[in-house]
């Protein structure tokens, strides 16, 4: 399994849609469990590590000048 990286701030891109019909979503929380909320609606929901990771098609990252 390959894991993800993303921060807080950064917008996630999944494969499934929200009912509202957007596939964006932006990073609340992080963690074991990660917080995301809808960019269509706003609707925030709390998703297992793993499963989000297998949801994921694209991240946004928020810092675009990302320091080494």
């Amino acid at each position: 399994m390959k894991i993800v990286k993303f921060n807080v701030g950064d917008t996630l891109v999944l494969k499934k849609s929200h009912p509202c019909g957007d596939n964006r979503f932006k990073v609340l929380r992080t963690g074991s469990e990660v917080r995301i909320a809808c960019i269509g609606c706003g609707r925030d929901m709390t998703l297992g590590r793993e499963k989000l990771d297998c949801a994921i098609k694209k991240v946004i990252s928020e810092n675009i000048n990302d320091e080494k």
